[in-house]
């Protein structure tokens, strides 16, 4: 699994990944002699940073931050490479005076700790090794002011029991909104749906960890609101896109929406 990134400081790196969803605090939140992890983020304290790829979404805190990569690159346990969501002047100081590979520009949810990683800084990419990457639609119903979601059956080999749009893998070389038009006519039994919009696919790891859902989002607008379900799902409800909120949803769903509903004037 590749994923493009921005050089920040060159290099190359191969790693095991220490991952952070939160922003990552160097003065205080490492010691700058022993390399190990202080604060109690993750279940990380006590952690070694040496020779490891620290993945996080920003730095945060004081300048000072910085010199304690420094200190470590001149203690022998610096981290081997940095990979954040965004770079801002204390990480990206500490690693051109510290000579660390550095990218930005990536979707740290996408890493979990443990992963090993290929950060070429030069070329602009991170490898995550036995992670592989799978598309997949995501289509939304619309009628009125309301959108379909379903709710997944047992039977279904992932998620069960959680609501979701209509959803499909993409085969071969088909095009993602014929797939999307397939699977409405299959899980819903609707052939005359009216495309609206479609979004920017969005990115989600599974919980099994192997896969990267590239999930494309759709919405479409329909003139009825009974439909059939099919074997895949055991209910069905009209919401209202905010009643998302505290359901138990597929990974993402809620972005998913906002994707495909992204510049839809409300019917």
């Amino acid at each position: 699994m590749r994923l493009d990134a921005r050089r920040i400081y060159g290099g190359k790196a191969t790693g095991e990944v220490l991952a952070f969803q939160m922003p990552l605090s160097l003065l205080g939140g490492i010691d700058k002699d022993s390399g190990e992890i202080t604060e109690e983020i993750g279940g990380l304290k006590g952690t070694s940073v040496a020779d490891r790829v620290l993945v996080f979404p920003r730095g945060k805190g004081s300048t000072a931050g910085s010199y304690v990569l420094y200190s470590l690159r001149a203690r022998g346990q610096a981290p081997a490479a940095l990979v954040c969501e965004t770079a801002e002047a204390v990480i990206a100081t500490g690693a051109l005076i510290s000579e660390i590979p550095m990218v930005d520009g990536v979707q740290v949810d996408l890493f979990r700790t443990g992963d090993t990683v290929r950060v070429d800084a030069d070329d602009g990419f991170v490898e995550i090794e036995g992670v592989s990457m799978s598309h997949v639609v995501t289509s939304f119903l619309c009628y009125g002011e309301k959108v379909l979601i379903l709710k997944r059956s047992e039977e279904v080999g992932s998620f069960p029991g959680h609501w979701a749009g209509v959803s499909g893998y993409i085969e071969g070389e088909e095009e993602a909104v014929e797939r999307a038009r397939i699977e409405i006519k299959e899980e819903t039994g609707i052939e005359d749906a009216e495309l609206l919009n479609s979004g920017e696919a969005v990115l989600a790891r599974g919980r099994e960890g192997e896969i990267i859902w590239a999930v494309h989002p759709f919405v479409f607008r329909i003139d009825r609101r009974e439909i059939t379900l099919d074997w895949e799902h055991v209910a069905y409800r009209w919401i209202r896109p905010m009643e998302l909120e505290g359901l138990l949803t597929v990974p993402k769903l809620e972005e998913v929406l906002a994707k495909a509903l992204a510049g839809v004037r409300t019917p």
